[in-house]
């Protein structure tokens, strides 16, 4: 279907495949916020926060050569996280792939189940801003 989102949901799932449990992948969810590099200042605007997140989560993207590009940042380390794992898969792929490459990895993996129902809600906001996005450059398209 959409093989390159396919292979990205494989890698992170093997990013996570050392975790034994909860408390592990929160920690390896939290590593992966620490790693996230820091958006412009500039791309620091309202237009850019992602509502529905419990915390201040930007979601920056741009469309260059029929692919979508992501950058996100939060104030908290645990959204920061769950935008990095939403981020590795869908960075770079197509407006199509976005919309109809659904985030099977994240039931696979546990996260959803383990998340408060307010970080829940802000990771499915999270990919619900970047559908939006795709679906914005994939109208442009056209």
């Amino acid at each position: 279907m959409y093989p390159s989102c396919m292979q990205k949901q494989e890698e992170v799932k093997q990013l996570f495949a050392s975790c034994a449990n909860e408390e592990e992948r929160y920690e390896k969810i939290i590593a992966l916020g620490k790693e996230n590099l820091p958006i412009n200042e500039t791309d620091k605007t309202e237009a850019n926060l992602v509502s529905g997140c419990q915390s201040k989560m930007y979601l920056h993207s741009t469309f260059k050569n029929g692919q979508v590009f992501f950058e996100g940042e939060s104030d908290a380390l645990i959204s920061s996280g769950l935008g990095a794992i939403l981020i590795k898969v869908y960075n770079g792929e197509t407006p199509e792939a976005i919309l109809k490459c659904p985030p099977d990895y994240l039931e696979d993996l546990g996260i959803s189940a383990s998340l408060s129902p307010g970080r829940a809600n802000g990771l499915y906001s999270i990919h619900l801003r970047m559908k939006q996005d795709a679906l914005k450059y994939l109208m442009l398209k056209q």
